[in-house]
Parts: structure tokens; sequence; C-alpha cells
């Protein structure tokens, strides 16, 4: 979840500055660019000599087309479907708008709004679980009253996948700090705590046992080991009930953004700090921290994500592995006993890196995903990810946003107003992250975080995919994907001006084509289709369920496209 940014962010815009000119110089031919031309305060965004930087008559990148990559893309077969998950909170799921009092009951239009999405990733913050230290409830929590059991149940049902990440640290921990100091998103450790010590983080690594215990696929725990709240909080009140391994979350995310960096220190957490907080988390520290302490002591199966990065920076990620392997050690294969299952960066816009710079221009807004060094970034993920035994990697937070003040927003673009703007540029994000191997994409968020009409110039207020309990244009164009081939899955480029993907499904295949531009640029594109003799072009239609389709024929095996900055596939029959 995004913040409001503090004035620290001033020192950081000179160096960003300074970073993107050194990308900028980097980007001056579409020649081989070595590892020494990205220097700077942020020079992770290596480019190998193997790699070309393709770049359009504007100088801005479209794409690193490595072709040593293409195999072990085409390899993961990540599903067109899972590049469209959103992130969601549990009101967003069992409130009423009309009844806002009543959360332990699925909301029907809500859930069938979240059915547009293949995936969730849930806020859940840590004081909902643990209202008072040491004592947990579920279903219903204590703060709130929400019904996990009864959300993460029909999300199964449904086939949702969905991700909580823990996250926020809760009153009676933060309130050892100081005044001042005081805040939610202090690092999850009392006062003055070691923050490169596992055992600084036994309390969150104590929730991570009752979560997993609860909802992983262990049902042989001890019961005496589950701490549940056993005082009503009013007459019939409902009290939790111990349950175990209901096999309801497979995945959990540890802590939103721990590199909190425009917050200062005493909020950032460093690549060693962070490693500690998830070794802890993970396993209790390889069991060290006693009984009931970690995910992975109450259900091995259960997956645990890091933290999305705020700033997508591989550094802090080597930070934490050389943490593991100076306080983990190894494997008996030699591979470096990790505290995490899953890599997860966030970005905005260009790169969550350098758009900071651009609040002081007048034109700031968001850039499509293949302008900016969205692709630079995955790349870097992706490479350090093949060092960890092909650990996935995911991005849990991307998006744009409509308020015309935001520094992130979606623009109007020829016909196109921001809203259909805003929809391309997400699909073209999922296209764009298949491409280059992230396995999943959560967009930011289901509803807007600012009530309607209201504009403070908060850059993602109003990021929402769905409004007024009816999808927005982005939404559409989702549930039209997912329902019409959220089971193809990327194969290979083949071109990338336009750029033209092939996706498959067993025999079935389909090719996805767009313009990376954003500038009302169209383009006619030659496909080579072999002994094909017919094929359906599937428009994306704003305000529908379903796209609109036209049966063409093909003469002598090839066949004309005409491609714009819209995605456009085409199924092959």
């Amino acid at each position: 979840m995004k913040n409001s940014y503090s004035p620290i962010i001033f020192l950081y815009i000179v160096c960003l500055g300074f970073f993107s000119s050194c990308l900028q110089n980097a980007r001056e031919n579409s020649g081989n660019v070595h590892l020494d031309t990205l220097k700077g305060p942020f020079d992770s965004l290596n480019v190998q000599k193997n790699e070309k930087i393709e770049v359009d008559s504007d100088n801005q990148t479209l794409a690193i087309l490595n072709e040593t990559n293409q195999g072990s893309v085409s390899s993961k077969h990540i599903l067109l479907k899972d590049m469209f998950g959103i992130n969601a909170f549990e009101w967003d799921f069992l409130q009423d708008p009309k009844n806002p009092g009543i959360a332990d009951k699925i909301f029907e239009p809500k859930v069938q709004l979240i059915k547009s999405f293949s995936a969730v990733r849930q806020f859940l913050d840590w004081d909902k679980i643990e209202d008072s230290q040491g004592l947990y409830t579920f279903s219903p929590t204590r703060r709130g009253g929400w019904d996990y059991d009864l959300m993460y149940e029909r999300c199964k049902e449904e086939g949702i996948f969905i991700s909580p990440c823990i996250q926020s640290t809760p009153d009676w921990m933060y309130n050892s700090y100081p005044q001042g100091m005081k805040d939610h998103d202090v690092p999850p450790v009392f006062y003055k705590a070691n923050r490169e010590k596992p055992e600084s983080y036994l309390a969150l690594a104590k929730a991570g046992f009752q979560f997993a215990a609860r909802y992983g696929t262990n049902s042989k725990i001890d019961s005496s080991m589950i701490h549940l709240v056993k005082q009503q909080r009013w007459f019939n009140d409902r009290l939790n009930k111990i349950r175990l391994g209901l096999n309801l979350i497979k995945y959990v995310e540890c802590r939103n953004e721990p590199d909190k960096w425009w917050k200062g220190k005493s909020v950032q957490q460093t690549g060693r700090q962070y490693a500690a907080n998830l070794s802890a988390f993970y396993d209790g520290h390889k069991g060290t921290l006693g009984p009931g302490v970690g995910v992975k002591t109450a259900d091995p199966n259960m997956q645990v994500v890091m933290g999305g990065l705020a700033k997508p920076d591989v550094n802090f990620v080597k930070e934490m592995v050389e943490w593991c392997k100076e306080n983990r050690g190894y494997h008996k294969d030699g591979s470096v006993n990790l505290c995490f299952d899953v890599l997860n960066f966030h970005m905005y816009s260009n790169d969550n890196i350098s758009w900071f710079n651009k609040l002081f221009r007048s034109s700031s807004h968001g850039k499509a995903p293949e302008l900016s060094d969205q692709g630079l970034v995955a790349d870097e993920f992706i490479k350090l990810s093949g060092q960890l035994k092909n650990m996935p990697v995911w991005t849990t937070e991307v998006g744009y946003d409509l308020d015309e003040r935001s520094a992130q927003r979606a623009i109007a673009i020829g016909s196109k107003s921001p809203e259909m703007v805003q929809a391309d540029w997400i699909v073209r994000t999922g296209l764009n992250y298949a491409r280059h191997g992230v396995d999943r994409v959560f967009y930011y968020q289901l509803y807007d975080a600012e009530p309607k009409g209201q504009s403070s110039g908060y850059p993602f207020g109003h990021s929402g995919l769905v409004q007024d309990g009816k999808r927005r244009i982005a939404a559409d164009y989702i549930l039209q994907i997912n329902n019409a081939f959220g089971q193809y899955h990327y194969t290979k480029t083949i071109s990338s001006e336009p750029f033209v993907d092939l996706y498959e499904n067993g025999s079935k295949k389909m090719y996805v084509m767009v313009v990376p531009d954003e500038i009302d640029k169209k383009e006619n594109f030659q496909l080579e289709l072999g002994t094909t003799q017919k094929v359906l072009l599937k428009y994306l239609k704003p305000g529908s369920g379903q796209m609109a389709s036209k049966e063409v024929a093909v003469n002598g095996g090839k066949l004309l496209v005409h491609v714009t900055e819209t995605p456009l596939f085409v199924e092959l029959l």
C-alpha cells in the first residue's frame, strides 16, 4: 500500500536524476550495451554483452531482446491469467456498503467483480489476527469482526488464488517507541531491539506460525500450541474455534515494502535486517527460536513470499542472500539456505526508481510499460532468480492512476480517454512481464484509495480497477482475456515492432499483437501462418465481459493485420 511522502524524497531526487541521465546515455544507439555503460547510484540494472536494447525513434527503451533467455522464459509456461491479479482488502469481499457493520458475510456483488481477476493479494494488517500480544483471532477477528475462514473458503471455491500480505506493526508493539516514532510502518520489533537478530522478530514469527497452522496443509499440529482469544467482545459474540490444516492458503507475504526509504531510517529496513526478519518468520530461524515459531514450522508446504520492494533493486536481495550465507549456511547440495521462496518487487510507471524525479515536471504522468525500464528491472530479477535455483519472481504492485494531478496518471491518447489508456497499459504490462519471465502480477488496486471526487494529488488515490459497483475498462479487458485465453501460456516473441507474442494451450495457438507506444501509432504486420486457413481476430471491448470477434480467411499462409496500441488477439482456427 502506498503512503504519503516525507521531505526526504527531495534528497533522493538529486541522485535519481543522475541515474536517469546515466541510463539515457546508455540508450544513444541500438547496439550492444556493455556493463559499464550503466553507472550511477542504482547501477543494478546491468545489461549483459549478449543482450540488445532496442530503441524507438524517440530514443525510448522498448525492450531487452535476450535470445539466450527466450528459451528459459518459454519453458516456464507462464499462464496469461497469472499476469492479471489484483490487490484488495477483506472488506472488498465481506462488506456491504449499505450495511458496513456486517463483516462476517460474503457480499455477492463484490465477489462477482473480484472474479474478473485470477488472483488476489490481500493486505492483511497484523493486528487483525493478533489484537493483543500472544492471542489470535481469525473468524471473526477481534478488530473489525472479519471472517477470514469464510473469505478464504470462498476463494478456494471460486478458484481464486489468494496470497495474504501480513503488514503493518500493531499498536501494542509500536507503542514501545518514543513519541514521534510511533508508526504502524516501523519494523516489527520492539524499540531498541537489534534489527539484524532473528530473535527480535519473534512476535511476528509466532503470528506466522498461528496463521499457517490454521490455513496451511498440516492438520497434525498439537492444538495446545494454538492460542486463541477466549473472551467474548459482547454477549452472544461468536468465539473463534481451533481449526487446523484447512488447506486454504498456499502463499503468504511477509510485510509490504520493507525498504520504505522515503520514511527514514526509523522505518526502513536494510536487506540484512529484512533477512533476519524473514529468517524468524520463515522457520523460526531454522527452528532455533523455540516451538510454535515460523510459517514452515507449522506447514512446510506453505510458500513465503518476500515483501515487495518499493525500489526494485536486486542489490537489496543480494544483501539478504549474503546474510543467509552467514547466518543460515548452506544445504547439502551447496545452495544457500534461504528464508524466502518467491522474489518480489514493485514498479510504477517506469521503474519506481526514476519516476519520482518527474514530479517537478508539469507534464508528469505515467508511461506505457514498454517505454519504461520495466523490462530492464524484470530481467535483473529473473537473472538473480537463475542464481537462486530459478526461484519464482512476482511483482505484487503495479498500476496507473486516473487523477489528473497524479504523477502516475494515464493520459488521453488520440480519441482514447485516460480510462481507456489505463486499460491498454495495464493489459500491456501483463504482456510485457510475461515476455520477460515474471511469474505473477498483481495490480494496485481493486477500488480507489480516495473517495470519488476527492483529488489530493496522491499518486495512487484513483488507481482502482473497479468503482461504483462495476468494472472500469481495465477490469473489462482483464475479464475478457481471462475468459478467452487465461489458460494459454507464453511461448515466444516473434517481433518487437510491433510486439507479436505467441501463446499456446496444448495444440491451440494465439498471437497477441500491439504497438508499444503512446502516440496513437498504428502499423501493419504480416503474420506467417503456414497451413492455417482462417483465424478469429478478437478485439478488447469496453463495457463487456467478452471480446468482439471477426473470422478472417488466410490466403497463402499470410495475413496482413492492422495493429494499434490496444492489444489485438489472433486465434488460429
